[in-house]
């Protein structure tokens, strides 16, 4: 049986329920959904700018894989969670921008993304990531 380690790094924000911020195991990362909240304060960032939130949640996203032991080179899926189709375009830019910078190993993730509404108002955007570090 593979053990399974819940995931804590102070660079992301934690836990607001009963879940972890990630769960390692083997060599599967799992980041729980991640929004745009600083995690030093703990507040939810940029209302009203889709582009700046996808920024600063997939820097949460990064920090839990790092605790992983995982980077962006081995996220298989990302699945983006936006409130409204409108923000389709900004987010899919600052998106690109973000993850293209980090694989490094020349084959992007698989994405899904959905429209949906989401725990709190000022979110625009949820990201959670599933990687298998090699």
């Amino acid at each position: 049986m593979t053990k399974r380690t819940g995931l804590t790094t102070a660079d992301a924000p934690a836990a607001a329920h009963s879940f972890s911020q990630g769960v390692r195991a083997g060599n599967i990362v799992q980041v729980s959904g991640q929004g745009p909240v600083d995690p030093r304060t703990g507040e939810y960032l940029h209302p009203g700018d889709v582009a700046a939130q996808v920024e600063r949640t997939l820097l949460n996203v990064e920090a839990v894989l790092a605790a992983g032991g995982a980077t962006f080179d081995d996220v298989v899926v990302l699945r983006i969670y936006l409130t409204t189709r409108a923000h389709f375009a900004a987010m899919n830019d600052a998106y690109e921008a973000f993850v293209t910078r980090r694989v490094r190993g020349g084959v992007l993730p698989a994405r899904t993304t959905v429209m949906v509404e989401l725990p709190r108002e000022e979110m625009l955007v949820e990201i959670d990531a599933l990687a298998v570090i090699a």
